[in-house]
C-alpha cells in the first residue's frame, strides 16, 4: 500500500501547521513542518556568520546543515547538527531571515529533496508550507490550501509571537505578513499559489475544530477511492 501523502499549503497564520499537527495525530501519520526546516537552515546561516544577500553562500551553509524532525505531532523537534533548535527558530530574527532564504533556488531546491525523501517513509505523511502541492509533492493525494485575511492571520501571529517578543506590536506583526505575502507570492522559484486540484479553505471566521472536520471529512471521502 503507497503512502498516504497530504499536503496543506497556504501563508503565514492560516492555520497550517495547527490543522497539519491535528491531522497526522488523528490519522497515525508523520508530521513534516517544511516552514521550520528553513527556519533550522536561517538559524544555520547565523551561526556561520554568513551574509544573507550572499546567495552562494547561504545554499552552501543550508546544504551542509544536519537538519532533522524528531518526534510526534504534538512535541515536534527540531533539530539542528543534533541540537535542539525548537525554541532559537522561533525568534523574529529567524522569521524574517527564513522567508528571505526560501526565495532562494538553490536552498528550496536542496530542501525539497530532503522533504521529498522524508514524506517517502513509512505508511505516509501531512506536510505543510507555501509549495508542497504544486512542487514537492504535486501527486499528492489530498491537498488543501489554507486562508484568511491578512488582519486574522496577523492577530493569531501576534497572539502566539507577543509572550516571546513583549515589544512587538500587532501593527508590525501585520506589516510582517504583508512582506511575507508579497515576497512568497512573487519569488521567481516555487511561488505561494494554489494548486489547481487544491481544496481552498478560508479560516478567518471558522474555528480550528471546524476546519479540522472539514478536512478530516475530505481525506475520508479520498480515501475510498485510494
Amino acid at each position: 500500500m503507497k503512502p498516504l501523502i497530504i499536503a496543506i499549503d497556504g501563508p503565514s497564520g492560516a492555520g497550517k501547521s495547527t490543522l497539519g499537527r491535528r491531522l497526522a495525530r488523528e490519522l497515525n501519520l508523520l508530521y513534516v513542518d517544511t516552514g521550520a526546516m528553513y527556519r533550522a537552515a536561517a538559524l544555520a546561516v547565523v551561526a556561520a556568520n554568513v551574509n544573507a544577500t550572499d546567495a552562494d553562500e547561504v545554499a552552501r551553509v543550508a546544504a551542509r546543515a544536519e537538519i532533522e524532525l524528531a518526534g510526534d505531532p504534538d512535541s515536534l523537534r527540531v533539530m539542528l547538527e543534533g541540537r535542539d533548535v525548537s525554541a532559537e527558530i522561533r525568534t523574529e530574527q529567524i522569521t524574517r531571515l527564513s522567508s528571505v532564504i526560501s526565495a532562494i533556488p538553490a536552498v528550496r531546491r536542496d530542501l525539497v529533496r530532503r522533504q521529498r525523501e522524508m514524506g517517502a517513509r513509512g505508511r505516509g505523511v501531512v506536510l505543510d508550507g507555501r509549495d508542497i502541492g504544486t512542487v514537492v509533492f504535486p501527486a499528492a493525494d489530498v491537498k488543501f490550501f489554507l486562508t484568511a485575511v491578512p488582519e486574522e492571520r496577523a492577530k493569531r501571529r501576534f497572539e502566539e509571537d507577543h509572550t516571546r517578543a513583549p515589544d512587538l506590536t500587532f501593527q508590525d506583526t501585520l506589516a510582517d505578513i504583508n512582506t511575507r505575502d508579497e515576497r512568497d507570492s512573487t519569488r521567481a522559484d516555487s511561488p505561494l499559489a494554489i494548486a489547481e486540484d487544491a481544496v481552498v479553505i478560508d479560516t478567518t471566521e471558522l474555528s480550528v475544530e471546524q476546519v479540522f472536520a472539514r478536512m478530516l471529512d475530505t481525506i475520508r471521502e479520498r480515501q475510498e477511492d485510494f
